[in-house]
């Protein structure tokens, strides 16, 4: 099932099909959160450990381009992949690191209806993400 999601993704994507593509696909599927590269890359070479660092980075950068996958950069610095491409914020815990997809499309409509009454000289909106940046109470455990 996911593998044959995963192709269509790519399919649709206009992405050429590859192995390598199709594991780090099925990946992101199977993870379903914000992972790093490094997390992506342990996961994967697990079933495919010729599977080499640098094609791994250029097929997640690929992904970026064609709109498959987003990156999500943390408080910390630290450059994490979101395959959600549904319109959402996230929810950040700055203490453990976890973010959260965050759905709430009257917080969309409040922004965009903000936004389109402001006016914004010479700059054209492609979209509002928002992080909102907090503490888990427990804290979650990544």
């Amino acid at each position: 099932m996911i593998k044959d999601k995963g192709r269509s993704i790519l399919t649709e994507s206009g992405l050429k099909i590859t192995p390598q593509r199709i594991a780090i696909m099925e990946a992101l599927l199977t993870i379903k959160d914000h992972s790093t590269a490094e997390f992506i890359k342990e996961y994967v070479t697990k079933n495919n450990p010729n599977l080499a660092t640098g094609t791994i980075y250029n097929i997640l950068e690929a992904f970026c381009q064609k709109g498959i996958i987003k990156k999500v950069k943390t408080e910390k610095d630290i450059m994490r992949y979101d395959v959600e491409t549904k319109s959402h914020n996230h929810l950040y815990c700055d203490e453990c690191d976890y973010i959260k997809n965050y759905f709430d499309e009257e917080l969309d409509r409040l922004l965009k209806d903000y936004f389109s009454k402001k006016n914004l000289s010479n700059f054209s909106i492609k979209e509002i993400n928002l992080q909102i940046v907090g503490n888990y109470s427990p804290h979650k455990n990544n």
